[in-house]
């Protein structure tokens, strides 16, 4: 699949992803209209398109380009780039229904990143140095916050890349508050690759040099969620948006610490990880609160996170600071999509052909559920759906529950999902759990406060809902058969088209 249609895809950097946007009506809203960075632009974007866990009233909509931030002349803000499937398989080049195979394959066909000269840095076209008279990150760059509550502004699209010398390259998402001119704290959720480089470099009382790079391509940041087994310690997921692009990502050297950036993005931010440095994230606010997560709340902020010294910031001309609103649905496709294409490659490899569709639903914030659905030709297949999902459960730490269904049910259409579930499952019989397993630590059910039985914060129960028909009671539950009609001559405001597959998406 890594092959021609990648390559001329045009999509090569935020900019050409954004005029792809303009040529589809309805998949990107621009405004010159001035916005507050504080909780404002977050709160107008929960109306227009977040979607996700967000609390209601949200929906999902077009990305949308804020032009004028106040207190920032000459800075633009996006936010939502991917807050759709739909707008995801725009960008890359995948219908909606086709995402998580789309990234199964990219996997398979990883092309590492490749090393260029200055001359491609557009990342360094302005360049602001730490030392340079009146350095303030605050007054640079225009980092929102998401609530009144939030600890401060955070960089919440900041794509953070390290290395080790002895494990290699990794490039992870994580949470950045800035709390200074030239400090930024970072919160790694237990596990993390870069944090694991960063505590080899603390044991030997060393720094660890960062960039964090905004404004990308969006394979890169959806390439870059993909997680352990599927990218193990020190894989370099840039490799998996080379597959999807059919071409290496490009990097430049850092100019002030000993590492590479992203050459094409519009905002990096140089810097060091510094060693025995701790930071309570919310010093300047006493909010009590971080920022809104995946999950849908506002967690507690950390009292002692690690601190990043910023060095440099360098930025295209004109640069597009990215952001997405934490628990939004943008949250459900950089997660979600990954961890369909890593589930399903797993199950692939283990049982061909029996799992046909994965989808990391949105209620979990494309982390805590997801939708498997099975082909069943035989009364043993009864029994390899429950060990699809315990494959599932094996793949992805993180996944807290699994609900199986057959090929009849649409696992994009939640009321279709639901229905399985109401009329092809007992709970005396079909659902299993499995008690004390490690979760996430980001649940705020996942604690010894909450269920007495659990050890330790981020672990959980996990369980399976089996909404599957069992095999010898298949001619009980055959949906009623309607007749394929073709709609469009009899309604065709409302199908343009002649009806077919189509791959739509959809779901509610």
């Amino acid at each position: 699949m890594a092959g021609s249609s990648q390559q001329q895809s045009g999509v090569h950097d935020l900019r050409s992803a954004l005029d792809r946007l303009r040529r589809h009506p309805g998949q990107l809203l621009e405004t010159d209209r001035e916005v507050d960075p504080i909780a404002d632009l977050a709160g107008v974007y929960r109306r227009v398109g977040a979607g996700g866990t967000v609390l209601r009233p949200t929906r999902i909509g077009p990305a949308m380009m804020f032009n004028r931030i106040s207190g920032y002349a000459g800075s633009r803000v996006l936010v939502g780039l991917m807050a759709s499937r739909e707008r995801v398989g725009l960008l890359l080049d995948a219908p909606p229904r086709r995402l998580t195979q789309r990234m199964g394959q990219a996997v398979k066909d990883a092309i590492g990143p490749v090393d260029v000269g200055r001359d491609k840095a557009l990342c360094q076209e302005v360049v602001h140095r730490a030392g340079d008279p009146g350095f303030d990150l605050r007054k640079l760059l225009p980092a929102p916050t998401n609530t009144e509550e939030d600890a401060g502004p955070y960089f919440c699209l900041g794509l953070v890349l390290g290395s080790d010398p002895d494990m290699g390259t990794d490039v992870t998402i994580h949470r950045l508050c800035v709390q200074s001119k030239d400090e930024l704290t970072i919160f790694f959720a237990p596990g993390r690759h870069i944090d694991n480089f960063r505590r080899r470099a603390e044991a030997q009382g060393r720094s660890l040099p960062v960039s964090v790079n905004m404004g990308l391509d969006p394979a890169i940041h959806i390439g870059a969620t993909f997680e352990a087994p599927t990218t193990p310690y020190g894989y370099d997921e840039l490799a998996i948006a080379g597959g999807l692009r059919g071409r290496p990502v490009e990097l430049v050297d850092c100019l002030t610490v000993r590492q590479k950036c992203i050459a094409a993005a519009e905002v990096v931010i140089e810097g060091e990880i510094l060693p025995d440095t701790r930071m309570a994230e919310d010093r300047n606010t006493h909010s009590g609160h971080a920022m809104p997560e995946f999950p849908g709340y506002n967690g507690p902020a950390n009292p002692a996170l690690p601190v990043m010294k910023v060095t440099a910031i360098t930025t295209r001309k004109n640069p597009i600071l990215q952001t997405l609103v934490g628990p939004g649905e943008e949250h459900v496709s950089l997660a979600g999509i990954p961890t369909e294409a890593s589930i399903y490659n797993a199950c692939e490899a283990a049982m061909p052909g029996f799992v046909t569709e994965v989808y990391s639903h949105s209620a979990g914030g494309g982390k805590f559920l997801a939708v498997m659905k099975v082909d069943k030709s035989a009364a043993f297949d009864d029994g390899r759906a429950r060990q699809a999902a315990l494959v599932a459960l094996g793949t992805y730490a993180e996944l807290k529950n699994v609900i199986l269904v057959d090929g009849d049910v649409d696992i994009f259409d939640t009321n279709d999902v639901l229905w399985a579930m109401q009329t092809r499952m007992q709970g005396d019989r079909d659902i299993l759990t499995l008690p004390g397993i490690a979760g996430h630590v980001l649940d705020p059910s996942q604690t010894p406060e909450y269920n007495p039985l659990l050890p330790a914060k981020g672990v959980t129960a996990k369980t399976i809902f089996d909404a599957t028909v069992p095999w010898e009671h298949r001619e009980m539950f055959v949906r009623a058969p309607f007749r394929d009609v073709d709609p469009h001559p009899y309604a065709p405001d409302l199908f343009p088209e002649p009806s077919g597959d189509g791959g739509s998406g959809h779901r509610d």
